[in-house]
């Protein structure tokens, strides 16, 4: 396959909408901007993880190439992209209503300083550390209800 069509484009991105985060399983490598297009010529799915050491990368890559290949894309290959990097500008709106219904916090608006808590709703909240569960996560707590939460770190 030397060109891909914009049908076949669409089909691999429908596709990729179903390959779930392994870290964060409710929203996808899609809702999270992993997956940063398709190429048309010469054909490749273009994917930038979220930061440069995320030890989910080969883990993202193989299921990416494993939905491709039950599609039939089995000829695309799964290029790994570094520059520019990854930003949370590149989640979408429906990956961080995922995030806030999964009990992450997503990232804040550029320039906002804001937490609410994924719980209560709270902006009473305090970041506890900046080290949570997986290393794009820090750990914070809500004052208001005292639950403890992840929130997806800015960048």
């Amino acid at each position: 396959m030397t060109q891909l069509n914009a049908a076949a484009e669409s089909a691999i991105l429908a596709t990729l909408a179903t390959v779930p985060d392994p870290e964060i399983p409710a929203v996808s490598v899609i809702d999270l901007g992993i997956v940063r297009g398709v190429r048309r010529h010469p054909p490749a799915v273009l994917i930038t993880p979220t930061y440069t050491g995320c030890p989910a990368t080969r883990v993202i890559e193989q299921s990416v190439r494993d939905a491709l290949d039950a599609a039939g894309f089995a000829a695309i290959p799964v290029e790994t992209i570094l520059s520019p990097p990854w930003t949370t500008d590149w989640i979408s709106d429906a990956g961080r209503a995922k995030l806030l219904a999964y009990g992450i916090a997503p990232p804040s608006p550029r320039g906002s300083d804001v937490v609410a808590c994924p719980q209560c709703g709270s902006t009473e909240t305090r970041e506890v550390s900046r080290f949570g569960s997986t290393p794009c996560k820090a750990l914070w707590r809500c004052l208001d209800c005292l639950e403890p939460f992840d929130r997806f770190k800015c960048h």
